[in-house]
C-alpha cells in the first residue's frame, strides 16, 4: 500500500524540482562585473613583482654567462621595475577608462529616467 504513494510522491517531487530548475534557468544570474579594491591592488603588485623577477632572472644569467658579476643583474633588475611600474600604470589607464565608462552608462540610464530592471519587469 505504500509503495504506490511513494511513486506518487517521487513524480510529485520530481515535477517540483523541474519547475523550480526551470524558473531558476530563467532568471539572469548575478554576476558581479566589477573588481575589487583588493583584487585589483594584488593585480598590480604581481605585475611590478613579475617585471622585478623577470629583469633580476636575464640580469643574472647574463653575469653568470659573460662573467660581469653585479653590474647586468643591477641594470636588468631596473629595467624590470621599469616595466612593472609601466603595466601597473597601463592597467590603471584601463580600469579608470572603464570605470568612467560604467559611469558614463550609469548616468545616461539616470538621464533618461529608465534603468534596466524597470525595463526587464516593463516598468
Amino acid at each position: 500500500m505504500s509503495e504506490p504513494d511513494n511513486k506518487q510522491r517521487l513524480a510529485e517531487l520530481d515535477k517540483k524540482l523541474a519547475a523550480f530548475k526551470a524558473e531558476q534557468a530563467a532568471e539572469e544570474p548575478h554576476v558581479e562585473e566589477h573588481y575589487s579594491q583588493a583584487s585589483i591592488a594584488w593585480r598590480m603588485v604581481i605585475e611590478l613583482m613579475v617585471g622585478l623577477g623577470i629583469g633580476f632572472a636575464i640580469g643574472y644569467g647574463l653575469d653568470e654567462l659573460l662573467g660581469t658579476d653585479p653590474w647586468l643583474m643591477i641594470v636588468f633588475t631596473m629595467l624590470g621595475l621599469v616595466a612593472g611600474f609601466r603595466v601597473m600604470m597601463t592597467t590603471a589607464a584601463e580600469l579608470q577608462a572603464e570605470q568612467a565608462l560604467n559611469d558614463g552608462a550609469d548616468e545616461t540610464n539616470r538621464d533618461t529616467g529608465t534603468d534596466e530592471e524597470g525595463d526587464r519587469n516593463g516598468g
